[in-house]
């Protein structure tokens, strides 16, 4: 397994870190040579998805800039504590195919898809709005908006597994 998405799925709340952990490793296996899933990310700062909110906003993303998108692709509609990563119950991958980056959601991508959720995360290319295929989040039974509250109440995440109601 590569260690750079290994630690980074060390940095996933303690509530659904092991199940991460445990996905990632079916899905190394369940590839098949020369496919790799690959970590992209997973907790983030209020401050990085500040930034990744204005890409294609008030930021131009030179993804997807043309004369008729000169601001590029909009990255997320999540601005800091709306985001799932934020409170470190979410990750993002991409799979590597022959050391090349593929965003192509095919056989391979679904493989990592469904090791995932049969540990009980949610797809982002099954969100009815804004599809968002790299993106799976295990949240538990709070929204972001409850999250935020605690954030800033100071009352955020503590590691009891209860907290969350997910059964490990």
């Amino acid at each position: 397994m590569e260690q750079q998405s290994i630690e980074r799925l060390k940095l996933l709340h303690p509530a659904i870190r092991n199940d991460a952990l445990d996905a990632y490793s079916d899905a190394v296996q369940k590839t098949p040579k020369g496919i790799h899933p690959f970590i992209t990310q997973t907790l983030r700062t209020f401050e990085e998805s500040d930034f990744l909110y204005s890409l294609g906003r008030t930021r131009v993303n030179p993804d997807g800039k043309s004369s008729i998108k000169p601001m590029g692709n909009i990255v997320t509609n999540a601005k800091a504590g709306q985001s799932y990563h934020n409170f470190g119950l979410a990750l993002d991958f991409v799979i590597f195919d022959d050391c090349k980056q593929s965003w192509i959601v095919d056989n391979n991508w679904m493989i990592v898809v469904e090791c995932f959720k049969r540990k009980g995360f949610s797809w982002g290319g099954d969100f009815s709005g804004f599809k968002d295929n790299p993106h799976l989040e295990k949240k538990g039974k709070y929204n972001w908006r409850d999250l935020l509250v605690k954030y800033d109440n100071k009352d955020f995440i503590p590691p009891e597994i209860k907290y969350l109601n997910i059964t490990i």
